[in-house]
């Protein structure tokens, strides 16, 4: 799924347009950010493509939904 991922004033966000959900990230597996899982304020966990370190936000990537709490 398309997720944009950007920085705002409370932290990292994320945007899935076609739900048009935007949720903070609560929880980060890798500290670059990229190539991990995050986690949602929702519960949802994505998996996010390897990038490199000095990528900028914001910036819409492919990433895979592999579990949610809901």
């Amino acid at each position: 799924m398309k997720v944009m991922i950007r920085r705002t004033d409370a932290g990292l966000s994320a945007y899935v347009p076609k739900k048009d959900l935007e949720e903070p990230i609560v929880k980060i597996e890798k500290e670059d950010l990229w190539g991990g899982t995050v986690t949602l304020r929702n519960g949802w966990r994505l998996v996010l493509p390897d990038l490199p370190r000095d990528t900028r936000l914001p910036i819409t990537v492919e990433a895979r939904k592999i579990s949610d709490e809901d």
